[in-house]
């Protein structure tokens, strides 16, 4: 099992994030699943982001865009229809025009394998 943010010494507000994508990620992806047409990106960029061969500037990045759309409050709720994911969508979309280029096929694939899965969407 790779360290975590704090066996690696990284700062607390990272280690934070970390530890929120970690817990609600995958919830998150269950509750949001046909709502938000971005959930590929979501999921390879969670992908992305946990491996250890990505560069920890790039993991830095991603976790935090990914913390921001795991946050139970955010700039605009989520629960809004039609609304509520376009800001957790903006910022994936910066993220991803700045570190999406580290964003391998391997990633995108697993991200497809999950969206494929009847289970994800339990």
């Amino acid at each position: 099992m790779p360290p975590v943010a704090e066996e690696m010494g990284l700062p607390v507000p990272y280690a934070q994030a970390e530890r929120m994508v970690k817990a609600r990620f995958w919830w998150k992806v269950r509750a949001a699943l046909g709502r938000v047409p971005f959930m590929e990106d979501a999921i390879a960029a969670y992908y992305c982001a946990v491996d250890t061969a990505t560069p920890l500037r790039v993991r830095i990045t991603l976790m935090a865009a990914l913390a921001y759309f795991v946050m139970p409050v955010d700039a605009i709720p989520d629960i809004l229809s039609g609304l509520g994911f376009t800001d957790d969508a903006s910022v994936l979309a910066a993220t991803l025009a700045v570190v999406g280029s580290h964003i391998t096929q391997v990633h995108r694939a697993a991200a497809r394998r999950i969206l494929m899965k009847p289970e994800a969407r339990d």
